[in-house]
């Protein structure tokens, strides 16, 4: 069965930019030859979920989608013509997730923002969740995770340890309690 998986990096403090959408605090870890495992993750998938202003972005710093080879959905509150296999989706999230989780394929990343990834914990749609952990405070800027959602119990898959001091955790959710509040 297709997953729904968010592969996102965030500082140490939660924050994935500073203000501005600035991401320079990611270059600190960056590495000649190192995707942290990126390239690996991407041939797991075969559609992408981003919201607007993630895409905005994207098409600001590099210019053109580099995954338009692949199925996108940009999450909008605001309808434009798709473009190639860019669909611009105004409609339920939750129908979204159903219907592609229904059709045969790969698992379905999540590339953000934190607006998407709230709604989809909203509605407990995440299935995995790959956290890079980067070793700076920013102090401030755009949350990993708003508050107001529904507590979910995760459990830790894999954790790896880069040479950059970048920490990598694989959760699963757990789909059989997602909001439990019990103790263990």
């Amino acid at each position: 069965m297709r997953k729904v998986v968010v592969y996102i990096a965030t500082s140490a403090d939660g924050f994935i930019a500073k203000p501005d959408n600035d991401l320079s605090f990611l270059e600190i870890v960056q590495r000649e030859g190192e995707d942290y495992g990126y390239a690996s993750f991407m041939n797991t998938i075969d559609t992408i979920l981003m919201g607007r202003k993630t895409y905005d972005w994207v098409l600001g710093a590099v210019g053109s989608n580099p995954h338009a080879h692949l199925d996108t959905y940009v999450l909008t509150r605001t309808p434009k013509p798709d473009y190639g296999k860019t669909r611009f989706y105004t409609r339920s999230i939750p129908n979204l997730i159903a219907n592609l989780k229904a059709q045969p394929g790969k698992n379905i990343f999540c590339d953000g923002g934190a607006e998407i990834v709230h709604e989809l914990l909203s509605h407990n749609l995440i299935d995995e969740f790959i956290v890079s952990v980067v070793p700076v405070f920013v102090g401030n800027g755009i949350p990993l995770f708003k508050s107001g959602r529904p507590e979910q119990r995760l459990t830790v898959l894999s954790v790896t340890k880069f040479e950059s001091g970048l920490v990598q955790i694989h959760y699963s959710v757990d789909s059989l309690n997602p909001n439990s509040s019990a103790t263990t």
